[in-house]
């Protein structure tokens, strides 16, 4: 070989191995593919309030909602201590406000949340905020305001026992929102003969593309879900997963059209069955976690119609493996399930099998985050900030810090994997942990 070819080669071939891992954005409360994952590698393991932090920030409030990541952009929802719901952009790479709008402005309808419930969501372009308010609006992600609605004022108060959280989707160019709640008033909040609906819209003008009404058999609380839509890819076309209301569905995102359903973990109609955790599928099954303490139900794809007889692949026993609040994630080919009461994690195949369940995890309380998995490791956050870093292969736990500060509880926002970091946001504080200025 010639001299100058040689050293062209020993070039290209030593940029191929210095080249990073692909960085993947958050751009949806459970990912980029809307399960819980992301394909980033050479992630944290250890790190605390104090090692291994890039920088943490306070924020000008707190509240449920999990961060997204888009490039060197980070979105938060928080509601601050007068009631203010406010959208705010940081810059990922030193944690400074980019900028900060004050949406809307109302207090909780609860003792255990606030309206800051709800995860923004973002194509790159435009970032939307949504708040338990009804409040729903549209930015560009420079910050500049594109259009603001209230849903509350369009098609009625929300009918709900707790204060609605569920998120905003965005899948090819359309944003999706679910509202699934009673047909009739509670404390004071909706109306005799309210409807659960799907709707679809414009992220960039925020008019309606489509609203579908989606009918339900259950009975009062267990009307209520505060899942969020999840897209996924079934043979040949995309459909759009629905849990609540004692049933799944699954949806034509075009039309919003019914293409099948079913249902139901609640044969005796309870009507406290509220459902929390959003859908999951892979392996050819969705799932979905039945609630207090009662077992996974997992449906087969690509049905048709009424499924609710022959469409059931399996169901679990309950024990470890339920789930009241978290969503699971799907990971290199297997489900991860945490069990938000128990505290308790389990891998599980997509026909059911066990692969390994921690009993206890490290936490001393709740965890409700919903888990996330990447660089073949499990991160998970309790009520009170204590996170936790499991192999995914194993199940040995890997790592457990304390987060939060001794006042915190309540905690739920899932820990965020982008750009080669990990977000963590506990209470009124935002952590970004691993290098600084990762590009």
């Amino acid at each position: 070989m010639m001299p100058r070819l040689l050293t062209l080669f020993v070039l290209v071939v030593a940029c191929a191995f210095a080249t990073p891992a692909l960085a993947e954005n958050w751009p949806h409360w459970r990912g980029p593919a809307f399960n819980g994952t992301s394909s980033e590698t050479n992630l944290p393991v250890k790190f605390s309030k104090a090692d291994n932090v890039a920088w943490a920030i306070n924020l000008p409030g707190d509240g449920p909602s999990t961060p997204v990541v888009f490039g060197d952009r980070i979105f938060v929802s928080v509601a601050t201590a007068d009631n203010k719901l406010i959208g705010v952009c940081y810059d990922r790479r030193n944690g400074t406000e980019l900028w900060q709008h004050h949406i809307a402005t109302d207090g909780p309808s609860d003792n255990r949340s606030n309206k800051a419930g709800p995860s923004p969501v973002t194509d790159g372009k435009v970032v939307i905020f949504f708040f338990g308010s009804g409040d729903l609006a549209g930015y560009t992600v420079e910050g500049k305001k594109l259009w603001q609605r209230n849903i509350c004022k369009e098609y009625g108060d929300f009918a709900f026992q707790w204060t609605f959280s569920s998120s905003p989707t965005i899948f090819n160019g359309v944003a999706y929102l679910p509202v699934m709640q009673r047909d009739e008033p509670v404390h004071g909040r909706g109306k005799k003969g309210g409807e659960s609906y799907l709707l679809a819209f414009d992220p960039t003008k925020g008019t309606n593309v489509w609203r579908v009404v989606r009918p339900a058999k259950a009975a009062a609380e267990s009307l209520e879900a505060f899942t969020t839509i999840i897209p996924h890819r079934v043979g040949d076309h995309d459909e759009l997963l629905v849990a609540g209301g004692d049933c799944l569905t699954g949806h034509d995102p075009k039309t919003g059209k019914e293409l099948w359903r079913w249902g139901t973990w609640n044969p005796t109609r309870i009507g406290h069955w509220r459902l929390v955790p959003s859908p999951i599928a892979g392996g050819g099954v969705v799932i979905a976690c039945a609630p207090k303490g009662s077992p996974i139900y997992a449906a087969k794809l690509g049905g048709k119609g009424d499924i609710s007889k022959n469409g059931l692949a399996w169901k679990s026993d309950g024990g470890n493996l339920s789930s009241d609040v978290a969503t699971p994630a799907f990971y290199d080919g297997d489900f991860f399930v945490l069990n938000s009461d128990r505290r308790a994690l389990s891998r599980v195949t997509p026909d059911g099998t066990v692969v390994w369940s921690i009993d206890k995890l490290p936490g001393r309380v709740k965890y409700e985050a919903s888990p996330t998995v990447a660089d073949g490791k499990v991160y998970t956050i309790s009520h009170k900030g204590e996170a936790d870093v499991i192999d995914a292969k194993s199940g040995k736990v890997l790592h457990s810090t304390e987060m939060g500060e001794a006042r915190l509880d309540l905690n739920r926002p899932s820990v965020v994997v982008s750009q080669g970091q990990l977000f963590i946001k506990v209470g009124d504080k935002l952590y970004c942990i691993g290098k600084a200025n990762v590009n």
